[in-house]
């Protein structure tokens, strides 16, 4: 998915000439803490709300203050995965999504993000969760596909993380079968580690909460 089909329709952006109230009452209503300041179809730049209270602007036009405005932004063409990343990189709330051109397209939030993020792991499909920790050089889609196939399931989705402290890595598999122990005892044989297993609709809830979770603290919310 490309950033420019993520665009949201709801969140107007604001001009020069708009009161800092007005910031921040649409600030509120939208619940981000970011808005594009856009003139015409010209980008200028993002604005918090604590630029807003630091600079006393809340009843003048936010163009009577000399702002020093960060101006972060996607193309349109630009991977959905670029948009997550500078999201967190700068703590965005909201990003702005910019043609070839610079002329400003619409922006994409947190919520989006989350949403596809949701889509991306098939968290709203039916199956159970297997956690497999490797060395990094030991991981092979292909076998770990093999295994889980030679059991006569599917994978719907793989969500792969490793930190930089360490040569191990974690493979989280969301699978489309709910008992997982013919594929567990299977991955035993290869001498995989199991490190968790969910397949309980009470493990799942918790197990896709500790992934939203994790997915809110990746974009530093």
């Amino acid at each position: 998915m490309l950033a420019k089909d993520l665009i949201s329709d709801l969140i107007p952006s604001i001009r020069t000439s708009d009161a800092g109230s007005k910031a921040l009452t649409l600030m509120e209503t939208f619940r981000v803490s970011h808005l594009p300041i856009v003139n015409n179809i010209e980008f200028l730049g993002l604005i918090s709300d604590s630029d807003i209270y630091d600079l006393n602007m809340i009843d003048e036009p936010i163009g009577n203050h000399k702002l020093s405005l960060f101006s972060p932004f996607v193309n349109g063409d630009q991977h959905i995965y670029e948009v997550i990343e500078i999201a967190s990189r700068l703590n965005l709330s909201v990003v702005p999504v910019l043609n070839e051109n610079k002329h400003y397209l619409g922006l994409i939030t947190q919520s989006d993000l989350l949403q596809y993020s949701s889509n991306l792991l098939a968290m709203k499909n039916p199956g159970g969760i297997l956690v497999l920790e490797m060395n990094q050089t030991d991981y092979s889609l292909s076998q770990i596909s093999q295994i889980v196939e030679s059991n006569d399931a599917k994978i719907l989705s793989i969500y792969v993380s490793s930190s930089e402290d360490t040569t191990k890595m974690n493979v989280t598999l969301k699978i489309n079968r709910n008992d997982l122990s013919p594929i567990i005892q299977t991955f035993l044989r290869y001498e995989y580690n199991i490190k968790a297993s969910f397949m309980e609709d009470e493990e799942l809830e918790s197990f896709y909460k500790n992934r939203y979770e994790q997915f809110m603290r990746y974009l530093n919310v």
